[in-house]
């Protein structure tokens, strides 16, 4: 499968290197507004192609599929004029801004016999079904928390005065649509939908918010996720029964997964695997559900199910916290 990516951020060089673990994903060509950038990722990984005009792009019947790595803001009129005109489409989370959106996206992508997939690393890490595995040893879960603070590279930046996108409500971004995502696609997956929800956020001036808190109440189970762009966490997340407690350093990679139980040893479930290595099984899940759809239609339908049902819950969560993007 020849593909284009649009963007020129480390996340893209990330999947681009990848897609190259993947036979069959074939870098042709690199989007970028400046050329500059476009031609040096695409020197860098040997693309013979850069575009500057996005139609140019779509029009190129030689590429097949498009990962969209841009603004969040631009995610959605990028994507459907991708999928219009033919392309399959891979775009980084958060998929789109609003679930209606999202929805409008998918009928499109069916329509036009193209797959539309959210880049999400949980959902195509081939250890979750470990980490589901382990979690049968619990005995009766009574409460969870996911947590996902990573102080920002551009926060020195933002706090020099300077406004960059991650910080700016005009690109549809913060906190919880960067961060709190990695926390709500495993609440969904493991534990299903809440009864209720709580959810707050802190905000910056530049009005993005720059940490947040929810908790999901379900029937025998609490749930509590924290996310924040601020400050670095150390602490990872935890899942707590009766029968011992599971611990992940890394809830959006699902990495340092280990099993606990009272006055033993930790039993590691799950070592380290670098990122580019986890984002290649999204890169191979695109390239199987665009070539062998009937074999993998349960798991394209999952995956669309579940970015939905994220894009509607992080919906509530907004609305709740008062956040509010100037798109």
């Amino acid at each position: 499968m020849k593909y284009a990516v649009i963007g020129t951020s480390w996340i893209t060089e990330e999947f681009i290197m990848g897609a190259n673990l993947v036979e069959g994903m074939e870098l042709l060509g690199v989007y970028s507004r400046s050329y500059s950038k476009g031609k040096a990722l695409a020197e860098k990984f040997g693309a013979p192609r850069v575009f500057v005009d996005l139609y140019d792009l779509a029009r190129n019947a030689d590429v097949e599929a498009v990962y969209v790595a841009s603004p969040n803001s631009l995610h959605y009129e990028q994507s459907k004029m991708l999928l219009k005109a033919g392309k399959h489409v891979i775009c980084e989370k958060p998929i789109t801004v609003e679930p209606e959106q999202l929805a409008e996206l998918q009928a499109i992508a069916a329509e036009n016999g193209k797959v539309y997939i959210e880049a999400i690393m949980y959902m195509f890490n081939p250890v979750r079904p470990k980490l589901k595995a382990s979690m049968q040893a619990l005995g009766n879960i009574t409460s969870a928390h996911f947590d996902f603070s990573q102080l920002s590279s551009k926060y020195p930046a933002y706090k020099r005065g300077e406004n960059p996108n991650i910080f700016n409500p005009a690109f549809a971004t913060g906190c919880l649509m960067d961060l709190g995502i990695y926390c709500i696609y495993p609440a969904l997956d493991l534990f299903g939908c809440p009864k209720n929800i709580w959810s707050t956020a802190q905000f910056l001036e530049s009005g993005a918010d720059s940490s947040g808190t929810t908790v999901f109440s379900y029937d025998k189970m609490l749930l509590t996720m924290t996310w924040s762009k601020i400050a670095q966490g150390f602490c990872g997340s935890e899942i707590l029964g009766d029968g011992g407690t599971v611990t992940i350093d890394s809830i959006s990679q699902l990495n340092g997964i280990r099993f606990c139980r009272k006055g033993g040893e930790p039993v590691e479930v799950v070592g380290e695997t670098p990122k580019h290595i986890i984002m290649s099984h999204e890169a191979k899940a695109l390239l199987d559900f665009a070539t062998k759809p009937e074999e993998t239609a349960e798991r394209y339908a999952e995956a669309s199910r579940m970015a939905l049902a994220v894009s509607t819950v992080m919906k509530k969560i907004r609305t709740q916290s008062g956040i509010v993007f100037n798109v």
